[in-house]
């Protein structure tokens, strides 16, 4: 499987952004920290040309992936030039896929990366953007 690229909407990848540099002062907005995981995944993609590019702290972007054939509660990760990472785990995903299906915007932050023999694993924060 490779990895695949898609399009990330400039507006959503803006307020993530700002987020992390404390850009955004509208009022009663606020981050919720909800938890930390490894990215599901990452050994059935060749990270090998990504991996130079995440640098710790990087924002991540969180696709719901409703039709997904092995798990209807999918997110799927991916970096700001939209390259698929891979998925929030299986069994983290249910409250995280139930707030982003009623229209909240989730987004990660990258916290580590390090190559165990042939794969990435990748280390990541769960954040919530609320009004």
């Amino acid at each position: 499987m490779s990895t695949q690229i898609s399009v990330i909407d400039p507006k959503i990848l803006a307020i993530i952004k700002a987020s992390f540099e404390g850009g955004l002062s509208l009022p009663f907005v606020k981050e919720i920290f909800l938890m930390e995981c490894p990215i599901a995944g990452t050994s059935h993609l060749n990270l090998i040309e990504v991996e130079p590019l995440l640098i710790a702290g990087d924002p991540l972007i969180f696709r719901r992936e409703a039709d997904n054939k092995y798990d209807s509660l999918a997110i799927l990760i991916q970096d700001e030039g939209g390259r698929k990472l891979g998925y929030v785990p299986k069994d983290k995903n249910e409250v995280p896929a139930r707030l982003m299906d009623a229209g909240k915007l989730l987004f990660g932050r990258l916290e580590s990366k390090e190559w165990q023999s042939n794969w990435l694993k990748l280390k990541i924060r769960v954040f919530m953007r609320d009004m």
